[in-house]
């Protein structure tokens, strides 16, 4: 079967990849043919750089976590799922045994094999490829939508869990900094859970109008408008929540002040380290909260979705063949013409 497998900076390719196990199915296993996979900013790391931070490519790694497809082989253990069933396949294996997990947060899993992932070695092989053998837990059958809708099952439950670390946001006034494709589902996601108003702001006029389609009553470019936050800031602050989705300190800074006392913040963009004002997050007393990854939230988005009380069809701007898989990363790379760009597998 063909993968697509990063070997280091700007080397990707189309290649074969077998198994490194017995093909043949455990009892708790199913057999899926991948029919969409979508670029995640980590896959664009590896990409453009062979990696982020400390973490470095140091073999070949087949690249993916965002993917969907069709159901064509069921283990004898399996109950649940139907041949031919579509299914999105969270890239999320936690142990089960750590004590993290018996906490009930498995997100923090001490275990966690994570489909794609450089940070152990041997790498952890990612699911861009034409078949997949994947536990029966991972599946969430999504019959109704479309393999590309199926596939942003992934980046929309980063969201749902970013907006259950937020608490109540019934009639709250929400900011939200970066609309990348997490800071757009973040738009979705907050509107989903009752936001009264929702300001976006981002360095791009594109995105900014993706957000607007989306459902916030306010785009800022923060680029030509760097004081368009400013009427937020009366008084002592307006917005209850701040959605952090850029990883730099230049977009959470001026956003504090715009936050009023007692509000929150929940951080979800891994930029990288970042300068905080301590100070004024104290004298605020802002709540300060880290949101990574997601668990039970991947069911709870694919059915949102077939629900069709969201709706992410939007988002999907580029699918691309398989054959020609790195325009679909030079297509993602472009944020001034592409919110999340899709590998179709067939």
């Amino acid at each position: 079967m063909k993968s697509i497998v990063i070997h280091g900076p700007k080397d990707l390719r189309v290649e074969p990849y077998e198994e490194p196990r017995n093909p043949k199915l455990a009892p708790h296993e199913v057999r899926i043919a991948i029919k969409a996979g979508g670029v995640c900013g980590s896959d664009l790391h590896y990409y453009h750089h062979g990696g982020f931070g400390t973490v470095r490519l140091r073999e070949p790694m087949v690249l993916g976590h965002e993917v969907a497809g069709h159901v064509t082989e069921i283990g004898g253990a399996v109950s649940g799922l139907a041949l031919g069933d579509l299914v999105a396949v969270s890239p999320s294996r936690p142990c089960g045994a750590c004590s993290f997990c018996h906490q009930g947060l498995p997100n923090h899993c001490e275990n966690m094999r994570f489909y794609g992932s450089a940070m152990p070695f041997p790498h952890i092989q990612g699911a861009f490829r034409q078949e997949l053998i994947a536990d029966a837990a991972q599946c969430v059958v999504a019959n109704g939508l479309t393999a590309g809708e199926a596939a942003m099952a992934e980046p929309l439950a980063v969201t749902l869990h970013a907006v259950r670390r937020a608490g109540a946001l019934l009639g709250k006034r929400v900011l939200v900094t970066g609309c990348g494709p997490i800071g757009l589902l973040t738009i979705l996601s907050a509107r989903l859970a009752g936001a009264a108003e929702i300001v976006a702001t981002d360095l791009s006029d594109f995105t900014l109008a993706m957000a607007r389609t989306l459902g916030a009553d306010v785009a800022l470019n923060t680029g030509t408008e760097p004081d368009g936050l400013a009427p937020y800031t009366s008084g002592k602050g307006t917005f209850d929540t701040l959605f952090e989705c850029t990883g730099v300190a230049a977009a959470l800074v001026p956003a504090l002040e715009a936050m009023r006392p007692r509000g929150t913040i929940v951080q979800l963009g891994l930029g990288g380290e970042m300068p905080l004002p301590m100070m004024k997050i104290t004298a605020k007393e802002l709540d300060l909260r880290g949101s990574f990854r997601f668990h039970e939230e991947f069911a709870l988005g694919v059915q949102a979705m077939q629900q069709k009380r969201i709706d992410v069809t939007p988002l999907i701007t580029h699918q691309v063949a398989l054959d020609d898989a790195e325009r679909a990363f030079l297509c993602a790379s472009d944020r001034n013409s592409a919110i999340k760009a899709q590998i179709i597998f067939d």
